[in-house]
């Protein structure tokens, strides 16, 4: 395989933390690594082989990058599609696909994508800007998402009744029924070009009451096994559908009454797999780069119950990040701390991430709260 030999050059589009934690996958396989990414102080400047600061949204930009690279990948799907197209009709892969980050960076087309091949989804109806909200009212409550541009949060709104009609978003987007839920859990999926598919086991995520991002997770979940059961078949059913190469992680719903509903898909490494690479044989990473690599799929199974907590900058703080209660925090046994090295913080910015081990799930909950109250990101 051409990506053991020193010549190969996997392109990252994108220099996050999650380019972090894949590059320090990709080590053990000997790859080089080139990232694009338009700040200076990305996480992935000094530990990528190579780094390029560039907009990973221009075409021109994109294209001449990739024209550098054996192999395409992203860290986050806010990329420019049309240069990804131009790239792979010259003959670079480029995983995932042009036409699966085109379907999921519009909500609108994600959901239609959803309807279209019978994937379980909350009810939703497409709008064009506040006429069309105001004009289905009767459909209320729901939440008011944007079709592009919403990420962690950003972009979602929830409109209880017509009173709320006004803050509505003035721009294409949809309506999607609110559902009233049991809890949410993700499956990360995972296919290779000959097709070969795994599911990781699913994770519970509990979200931060005011943020609407990841508090914490736990793996692997309490639910009932034949509801654990449907939510792995469906992640398979929408990796297999969309066709992706790589990694797919799969947002869902589970209902008061077991139903099980797709909230949103991202495909690439995503939060709530984080702990992979503590807990289970094989990480979200790892797997992401067996997959575009056309290697064989790895083995997910669970080596050992984990939580993730994430590590967000303290409210009050923005400025230059420091770190305070790192000792006492790797002094709690089962700890793996990982920072994503930011220089400066701010409200509610990820920063970190913390894993948790331990065969007892009750002591693993009491460890998450021990871990909130023992480490503050300030400036």
């Amino acid at each position: 395989m051409k990506a053991f030999y020193q010549d190969f050059r996997l392109g990252i589009l994108g220099g996050g933390q999650l380019g972090r934690m894949l590059i320090n996958a990709c080590t053990p396989f000997d790859v080089h690594t080139v990232v694009l990414d338009p700040s200076a102080d990305a996480p992935c400047r000094f530990v990528a082989a190579q780094f390029q600061q560039g907009s990973i949204t221009d075409f021109d930009s994109v294209y001449a990058f990739g024209k550098q690279v054996d192999l395409l990948t992203i860290e986050i799907e806010n990329v420019n599609v049309a240069a990804l197209y131009k790239l792979e009709q010259e003959g670079l892969p480029v995983y995932p696909q042009p036409r699966v980050i085109e379907i999921i960076q519009d909500k609108r087309v994600q959901k239609q994508f959803y309807r279209d091949h019978g994937i379980p989804t909350p009810d939703f109806v497409l709008v064009n800007g506040h006429t069309d909200i105001v004009a289905n009212a009767a459909f209320l409550p729901a939440f008011n998402k944007l079709g592009k541009g919403g990420y962690d949060g950003g972009g979602v709104q929830r409109l209880n009744s017509p009173e709320d009609l006004p803050r509505a978003f003035d721009a294409p987007g949809l309506l999607e029924q609110y559902i009233d839920f049991d809890r949410e859990i993700s499956v990360i999926a995972a296919r290779n070009p000959q097709g070969d598919v795994t599911v990781f086991p699913a994770v519970e995520c509990i979200f931060h009451p005011e943020h609407n991002l990841v508090d914490y997770l736990l793996s692997p979940s309490s639910l009932a096994p034949d509801i654990l059961g449907r939510a792995e078949a469906i992640a398979r059913q929408v990796v297999e559908q969309l066709q992706l190469v790589g990694v797919l992680a799969v947002e869902m719903f589970i209902t008061r009454s077991g139903e099980v509903l797709v909230n949103e898909v991202a495909p690439r490494p995503h939060n709530s797999g984080h702990q992979t690479i503590s807990a289970n044989l094989t990480s979200q990473y790892e797997q992401h780069l067996r997959a575009i690599l056309d290697l064989p799929l790895g083995n997910t199974a669970i080596k050992l119950p984990s939580a993730m907590v994430n590590l967000l900058g303290a409210e009050g703080y923005s400025g230059p990040a420091r770190y305070e209660g790192i000792e006492a925090l790797l002094a709690i046994d089962g700890v793996n701390l990982v920072l994503y090295g930011k220089k400066f913080t701010r409200p509610f910015r990820k920063m970190g991430h913390v894993t948790i081990v331990d065969n007892d799930m009750q002591r693993l909950v009491e460890k998450v709260e021990q871990v909130k109250q023992t480490l503050r990101i300030v400036s």
